[in-house]
């Protein structure tokens, strides 16, 4: 895969992390703690599915520094490579998904971007942030396991839902057209 990294996706992966970082403090509890829905995680797959992995990466890794740090002082880091992890295994697909192309509202291609995203959050929630957590922080099997498990299964709602979405409403109005062009 030969990704560019150019003026687009430095600009793209600034407005991703600016708007994590903003939804940081949207958070619906599902009675785990430290364990929410976060609707930032369709901005992140929204980036990673149309920009690549590159940018996927940028986004999970500075919005999530960058929210922790605004919002509570401290960062989570066992929980910041899992945002990374996402928006790499989504964006890896970026070209397979023909978001800029207008292709993504095909059943097709919205079922495997959904494949995809809950093979990433499998490995980000379940094995990345469990592991990370008890490396790093010595929290216990149990309860980095089920926190782990609960994000998966957030995160695959809110991605599934609003990131498909955003990805669909967004392929069909940019229908192939990679510029702006100057009206008659």
């Amino acid at each position: 895969m030969n990704e560019r990294f150019g003026i687009p996706e430095i600009v793209s992966a600034g407005i991703g992390t600016a708007l994590f970082v903003v939804l940081t403090t949207v958070q619906i509890p599902i009675g785990i703690p430290n364990t929410y829905l976060q609707p930032r995680m369709a901005i992140l797959a929204f980036v990673a599915a149309v920009f690549g992995p590159t940018v996927g990466a940028v986004t999970g890794l500075l919005g999530h520094v960058l929210g922790d740090a605004v919002f509570y002082g401290s960062v989570s880091w066992s929980w910041v490579v899992p945002e990374a992890v996402v928006g790499i295994g989504i964006g890896i697909f970026a070209f397979r998904f023909a978001v800029m192309e207008g292709r993504f509202v095909s059943v097709g291609k919205i079922v495997l971007f959904n494949l995809v995203q809950i093979v990433a959050n499998a490995a980000a929630w379940i094995l990345v942030a469990p592991i990370l957590d008890i490396i790093i922080y010595e929290e216990p099997l149990s309860k980095v396991f089920v926190q782990g498990l609960f994000a998966f299964l957030g995160n695959i709602i809110i991605i599934g839902v609003l990131a498909t979405i955003l990805l669909a409403a967004y392929s069909k109005a940019v229908g192939g057209s990679q510029e702006l062009q100057k009206e008659d």
